[in-house]
């Protein structure tokens, strides 16, 4: 499944976003918020595929029952992009559940846009620091073994509390830099800064670990 996507990739427990980050709501949610039986919302689904599709492929996730359950077979849960889950709930009738569950959609909606423009502008900065940083690395002469990994996840385990295997296993992404949050992709690029500096002034790792756990807890303070 899309992670963040299961920490905090949620906006109000209702939009999530994919390993793409691109948002999106479940019929699932769709039902239990407009207050709607799930069947009733599939049928909705069925009944208006074709219109749904025409704002992008109808995805969906196959949810099998849980161990220990009292069994059941394996169902389809709908994925709706924002535009797809608009149009849904103009199906579902006037209700005060459902006209409250709008206002809460949209603004998830909006606020989830939010966060992935601004993680994206802010991964864009990263980039080039991190060819500074892969540049430092080269001309360390106090090099530890496995540089490249064993500071990038000083760095991630700093800002998130996870190394980058970690992170890949909890959010769903192949690349841990693309797991973060733009809050965390904020903090990451200032200890980065610190930590290119300081490789070329000569410091070891330990004294660089040592101003990173450091920095971060003044931060966390």
């Amino acid at each position: 499944m899309n992670y963040f996507i299961k920490i905090r990739r949620d906006t109000m427990n209702i939009v999530y976003m994919d390993g793409k980050k691109e948002p999106y709501t479940t019929h699932d949610i769709i039902a239990e918020h407009a207050e709607i039986d799930t069947i009733s919302v599939r049928k909705l689904i069925d009944k208006h595929k074709k219109d749904l599709e025409a704002f992008g492929v109808l995805s969906f996730e196959i949810h099998k029952p849980e161990k220990g359950s009292l069994g059941g077979r394996p169902r389809r849960i709908y994925h709706l992009n924002e535009q797809q889950a608009t149009l849904l709930v103009t199906y579902l009738g006037n209700t005060e559940p459902v006209r409250e569950f709008k206002k809460n959609l949209v603004k998830a909606f909006f606020e989830l846009r939010h966060e992935v423009a601004e993680f994206r502008y802010q991964r864009a900065l990263e980039k080039p620091k991190r060819k500074e940083l892969v540049k430092a690395i080269g001309e360390w002469e106090n090099a530890p073994k496995h540089a490249h990994s064993t500071v990038t996840n000083l760095l991630l385990k700093a800002v998130t509390g996870f190394n980058a295997k970690q992170l890949r296993a909890l959010r769903g992404e192949e690349i841990a830099l693309n797991s973060l949050y733009s809050g965390e992709l904020k903090e990451y690029q200032a200890l980065e800064d610190m930590v290119i500096a300081m490789i070329q002034l000569g410091f070891d790792y330990q004294d660089i670990k040592t101003m990173v756990n450091k920095k971060n807890a003044q931060q966390g303070a």
